[in-house]
């Protein structure tokens, strides 16, 4: 599973080479959706945790989650892609790139404003972020609806923090000498502080 830092860089990259540029097609094969009408520009390229943004100047929102599986590539037009088009889950061709997501378990689309719940609503502060809420995520730790729940499990819970996955979690709990099979209710805000910091960094 991709960590949230990978997720963050794919952002930064299609925000440089989407952002502001109106789109020649979007294709969503998979899916019924609104989609953004060709010409509409792309007005944000936005990750939060593993999850990733895409907004459209009409409104249209493309969300998407790569879990496991996805990812994003970024190529020329005319270029051959290196996975096969029946992986492909979501195009957005602009004038100079092509956006292809592929294998993503999870692609869909709303508008800004809709009453449905926004997919990343419940998720806490995103450690990626220079201006993330570190206490908050503190917080969130040390008052843990299950206190039996253990750390190292606690760790990857996206509504605490997110953008931890595997790798960070194993390695931020080797760092700061916790066994990852304690129980969070054991965890005091001091110890759950260097969790979040080091995690951050």
């Amino acid at each position: 599973m991709p960590e949230g830092d990978t997720i963050f860089r794919t952002a930064t990259a299609l925000r440089a080479a989407l952002a502001g540029k109106p789109v020649v097609s979007v294709r969503l094969p998979r899916i019924v959706a609104p989609l953004p009408a060709p010409g509409t520009a792309v007005e944000r390229v936005e990750s939060r945790g593993k999850h990733l943004e895409i907004t459209f100047g009409d409104g249209v929102v493309l969300h998407t989650h790569m879990r496991m599986t996805g990812s994003w590539h970024l190529y020329r037009p005319g270029e051959g892609w290196q996975r096969p088009a029946s992986q492909m889950r979501a195009v957005i061709e602009v004038a100079d790139w092509v956006a292809v997501c592929f294998n993503a378990p999870v692609v869909e689309t709303s508008r800004t404003g809709s009453t449905r719940r926004s997919p990343t609503a419940h998720l806490g502060p995103d450690l990626c972020r220079p201006d993330a809420d570190l206490e908050e995520c503190v917080r969130r730790m040390v008052a843990y609806p299950d206190p039996g729940a253990l750390v190292g499990e606690v760790l990857l819970d996206q509504r605490v923090a997110c953008g931890v996955g595997n790798v960070y979690r194993a390695e931020v709990l080797f760092a700061e000498r916790v066994h990852p099979f304690v129980a969070v209710g054991t965890v005091d805000a001091p110890t759950a502080r260097r969790l979040i910091e080091t995690a951050a960094r």
